[in-house]
């Protein structure tokens, strides 16, 4: 067997994993992810015969969690989507902050807000580096992930919008500069990108 093939393993999804697949899927995956973070976290099991029997049952069961979860975090979604966070920052004479507004810190806001406890692993960007208004998604569920307006701007100044005017439609990617990239490409819960001083 080649020295590459080795690398990779067949997994049976057994929850629903953002940006790879729904449970019930056969996914093939790098080894190390499968072995570090889908099997110990309980998301997914070896791709064996025996574990594939089990697929049609953790699909039909995952189907009726999911449609019970979109269900339960509808009324949430809806408030996002009508919710602006306003996060007042130093920032150098080019729009670079002088550190970034995380995940995490993004998550405390709406859970301040909402009153419902969002995780840093729900927002799904990378720290934000630069003024400006951006539309940052939420993964609820794999199925719900409204968009929150965040906003951020110099501490003391008026706090003003730099996006677009296409920014209302929910299929376009997220409206960032090209330094505050987000992590599409990737299957891992989150990734974070260093930026060097221009």
């Amino acid at each position: 067997m080649p020295k590459a093939a080795r690398k990779v393993v067949k997994v049976l999804l057994v929850q629903d994993v953002y940006k790879l697949g729904r449970a019930g899927d056969v996914k093939e995956v790098a080894r190390g992810y499968a072995r570090n973070f889908l099997i110990p976290q309980g998301l997914a099991v070896v791709a064996t015969p025996e574990n594939l029997r089990m697929a049609e049952k953790i699909r039909a069961r995952a189907e009726k969690e999911r449609a019970e979860a979109t269900a339960r975090w509808q009324s949430v979604a809806d408030k996002m989507q009508d919710l602006t966070l306003y996060f007042p920052v130093r920032a150098s004479e080019t729009g670079k902050l002088y550190g970034s507004v995380s995940p995490r810190m993004i998550a405390q806001a709406l859970t301040e807000e909402l009153g419902v406890e969002i995780t840093h692993h729900q927002v799904d960007t990378d720290p934000i580096r630069f003024l400006g208004e951006y539309e940052i998604p939420i993964r609820l569920t794999i199925d719900l992930v409204p968009r929150v307006k965040v906003v951020i701007h110099r501490i003391g100044e008026e706090p003003v919008s730099e996006l677009p005017e296409t920014t209302e439609s929910s299929d376009e990617t997220v409206e960032t500069p090209a330094e505050a990239s987000t992590a599409e490409e990737t299957g891992a819960p989150e990734t974070v990108e260093v930026e060097e001083e221009v």
